[in-house]
């Protein structure tokens, strides 16, 4: 797939997430957020933003993007939580520090977090990068999950439609002048503390997507609550996700008539969405937030 096809890819993203954040920034819902601070985690400085009050919900953006990537649903979760949005290692405001690009790795960070917070436990959600993130603190770090949201994500590499595996292995150093001309590229120089390290997060970035992995063991032994989120047209394949909710115990069978069967997973297949607007999508919010209101089900 040659470069400029990669571009388009991130071009779609960019403008689908920076729309939304306009409302976010502009709307009358798109209050300014509480707290702001970079938390002294790992080595990094590790920016973050506090919005609303409630039940702690921390979000996690995708791959070159950062906090304003989830637009108006940001917002819109604020409104019943205490959202707790960060920009990941080398992204946004976060300065890069001289180690790779780990979903095992920003996980620790965001346990770091929450204990420099003083938050003993939080729900997480993850889009994309951030939900592997996510998936990774659940799994390494379960005691500090209460409820896991996992938004277009994948346990392992074959999730990906084949041209999105191909695209992905496009990212790095000669990425990053073309992707110049993208609004992505344009937040990032914005809020960067290092804006002349783009290719180098687009390099790291890279070696983080080519490597092969496979969760699906953690996953079988997780028993953190979790919702998988994609939409019908995503990036990641739907037999896929149906697959990942399987070895959550999901889909194994009826719930009965009292609901008494039902798995502690849940699953939702978003109508009319794509990989590259799921994050702003107005269904989202609305989606997620009933799963993590619910209360904790009970061990069976």
């Amino acid at each position: 797939m040659r470069t400029g096809v990669l571009v388009a890819i991130f071009v779609a993203v960019a403008l689908s997430g920076l729309a939304g954040a306009k409302v976010r920034v502009q709307g009358s819902e798109g209050r300014a957020p509480r707290k702001t601070g970079y938390a002294p985690v790992n080595g990094l400085k590790l920016y973050y933003e506090i919005h609303g009050t409630g039940k702690p919900l921390v979000l996690l953006h995708g791959g070159v993007g950062a906090i304003e990537m989830f637009g108006p649903n940001l917002p819109a979760l604020a409104k019943s939580r205490q959202v707790i949005a960060v920009d990941l290692q080398a992204h946004g405001r976060t300065a890069d520090i001289d180690r790779p690009l780990s979903f095992e790795l920003m996980a620790d960070d965001i346990a770091a977090l929450l204990k420099h917070l003083g938050i003993p436990k939080a729900d997480v959600m993850g889009y994309s990068l951030g939900g592997g993130v996510a998936l990774q603190a659940a799994i390494h770090h379960s005691a500090a999950v209460r409820k896991v949201v996992v938004v277009s994500t994948v346990f392992n590499r074959t999730g990906w439609y084949p041209e999105i595996l191909a695209a992905q292995a496009q990212m790095g150093p000669a990425a990053a002048e073309p992707m110049k001309q993208t609004p992505m590229y344009r937040l990032y120089a914005r809020i960067a503390p290092k804006p002349n390290d783009w290719p180098v997060l687009l390099t790291k970035l890279g070696k983080l997507l080519a490597q092969d992995y496979d969760w699906s063991k953690d996953i079988a032994a997780m028993k953190t609550p979790t919702l998988i989120v994609v939409g019908d047209a995503d990036a990641v394949r739907i037999a896929h996700a149906v697959e990942f909710f399987g070895l959550l115990g999901g889909g194994r069978r009826d719930a009965g008539w009292d609901g008494s069967g039902r798995p502690v997973v849940q699953f939702a297949v978003l109508p009319g969405v794509t990989h590259y607007d799921i994050f702003v999508s107005p269904v989202l919010a609305p989606t997620v937030i009933p799963f993590l209101n619910a209360p904790i089900p009970k061990p069976r």
